[in-house]
């Protein structure tokens, strides 16, 4: 007889709590990402995410709340009330990168690297020991 171990959950949401989700504790990946485009999502000097099939997340509550921005391969979900940002849907449809700031309970992962650092905010300074790619590492 063989025993099956199931895989814990995170809960995650908003800042307003209308939208929530859940996610397994199992990340592929965890990167810091320094591109523009993640500074101008988040308001900050860079986005910490973590990846995972999109199978593996789904909303709890406010499903009706969350805003999608992008198409159906690329898209960004943030809650239509406050704004946060939850997670983006990446690699044609198939992963998330959830937004690790919005993840109410510690996952297991880290990052372990930063990433488009050829175009991080000038007025922002690494400090850590963390590799730093320019750009997405091959």
């Amino acid at each position: 007889m063989t025993s099956e171990v199931s895989t814990p959950m995170l809960t995650g949401g908003c800042l307003c709590g209308a939208v929530k989700y859940a996610v397994a504790d199992a990340f592929r990946y965890a990167m810091n990402c320094h591109c523009s485009n993640c500074r101008r999502t988040t308001g900050s000097a860079f986005k910490s995410f973590a990846g995972i099939e999109r199978d593996r997340l789904r909303i709890t509550e406010g499903d009706e709340a969350a805003l999608i921005y992008g198409d159906e391969a690329a898209h960004d979900v943030h809650c239509g009330t406050c704004g946060s940002l939850l997670y983006s849907v990446v690699r044609e449809g198939t992963y998330v990168h959830v937004a690790m700031g919005t993840l109410m309970d510690e996952p297991t992962i880290r990052p372990s690297m930063h990433i488009f650092v050829g175009s991080k905010a000038k007025w922002h300074e690494i400090t850590d020991d963390l590799p730093q790619y320019d750009e997405f590492p091959d």
